[in-house]
């Protein structure tokens, strides 16, 4: 084989090493198991955090700290300027929010959020609403209500 004749091909299936064939092939015996012990014996396993004894890592570091991720309550934001797609005078909701596409499903809680300019009387119906978006909606002769 010439070396332009070589493939990405060439190589990649490489033969698995047969243990317990005899001393020749470096692995014959004991298989490289060793000599006698739980290691040496069918379905032994090492934890893989196991130290040989020692106090392992994580036992050694101080647990520490509160994290609030799991307890925070997310919401699904949209802003004023996206509310202008709306027809005018038009209760806008949950179910419409989610037929729009601005929000992901029904369980969702939303936000409204005051960025960009509206035009249109809208009903808005969400479970939080900053200040901007608030004077905004209200500002278009629109109504804010918290579900």
């Amino acid at each position: 084989m010439l070396s332009h004749e070589i493939t990405s091909i060439a190589g990649r299936n490489k033969s698995r090493r047969r243990s317990g064939r005899g001393r020749g092939t470096g692995r014959g015996k004991t298989s490289g198991r060793g000599h006698k012990g739980s290691g040496s014996r069918a379905g032994a396993t090492k934890n893989s955090l196991f130290e040989g004894g020692q106090m392992p890592l994580f036992r050694r570091l101080p647990k520490r700290g509160f994290n609030n991720y799991n307890f925070a309550t997310r919401y699904s934001i949209v802003n004023v300027s996206q509310l202008e797609r709306f027809d005018n005078g038009q209760d806008i909701g949950l179910v419409q929010l989610s037929e729009a596409g601005l929000i992901p499903g029904m369980r969702t809680k939303v936000k409204v959020l005051g960025n960009g300019d509206i035009t249109k009387n809208l009903k808005v119906k969400a479970h939080k609403f900053s200040k901007a978006a608030k004077q905004k909606i209200e500002a278009s002769d629109g109504t804010v209500q918290v579900i």
